[in-house]
């Protein structure tokens, strides 16, 4: 059943943030991100074969542990928006956005009348009736999160004009596909490639928009906080799952 947006709530409220992607398709991996003190985790489907019945099962795991479920869809097809936002998710992540025509599509899609044209359905999401639809939607386009992903030269044409569409509730970098975009494929470091994450960054900063930064190299992270930047992304499920496995087997030598 929908509840209040925690991490909408901390971010508003001037809070810092951490999170995770999650790239086990598994409600168990939720509960572990949960326990471990995350505040958010991003349920991908963009790049992870995962149903949206294993999906809505992840989101109710979510909602157990009390952590904010995020889903990242594929594109902006709003029937994907739709059925991922029946499922429970709390926001929506959307990949290589370029153009505000794409974001305004995007809160459409993901919002009730009159902010938008989200179909109206009952079950879960609606606790099976225990929330009246009319106070549902209007809960729903409160609580419900918009997060666009900046992650193309061509958006970095048009940033101002995609941060500024009204309901954008968070702004997340990519920065490896920004760096081959930028012809400097995986060098997230390159300094052209960090002048236009700061760049993002600024645009986020200039529309009062919260900007999710990614910590990649030492003194990243103290410095996005020196510059008062509080949502973080710590990098996903997988790949820490991976390096602590190996890191535990090479403690054992032969």
């Amino acid at each position: 059943m929908l509840h209040t947006n925690q991490l909408k709530a901390a971010l508003h409220a001037g809070k810092s943030v951490f999170g995770l992607i999650n790239s086990i398709p598994a409600p168990i991996l939720i509960e572990m991100i949960a326990y471990a003190a995350y505040d958010f985790v991003i349920i991908d489907m963009e790049h992870v074969s995962v149903n949206l019945e294993t999906v809505e099962n992840m989101i109710r795991a979510a909602e157990s542990a009390g952590i904010t479920a995020l889903v990242r869809v594929p594109s902006t097809a709003p029937e994907t928006i739709l059925r991922v936002l029946d499922c429970g998710a709390q926001g929506i992540v959307v990949p290589h956005v370029n153009q505000a025509e794409q974001v305004r599509q995007v809160i459409t899609a993901s919002r009730y009348a009159p902010l938008g044209k989200r179909g109206i359905s009952g079950g879960r999401t609606t606790g099976f009736g225990t929330i009246d639809l009319l106070n549902y939607c209007q809960q729903a386009n409160q609580e419900i999160m918009v997060v666009v992903m900046i992650e193309d030269r061509l958006a970095l044409d048009h940033l101002d004009e995609i941060i500024s569409v009204p309901g954008i509730d968070m702004v997340l970098e990519g920065a490896i596909d920004l760096s081959q975009s930028l012809g400097l494929p995986m060098q997230t470091q390159h300094p052209i490639v960090q002048h236009a994450i700061q760049k993002i960054a600024d645009c986020c900063k200039k529309n009062g928009v919260p900007f999710c930064a990614i910590p990649r190299a030492p003194g990243q992270f103290d410095a996005w906080r020196a510059q008062g930047v509080g949502a973080f992304l710590l990098g996903d499920d997988r790949s820490l799952s991976f390096r602590a496995m190996k890191a535990h087997r090479t403690s054992y030598q032969n």
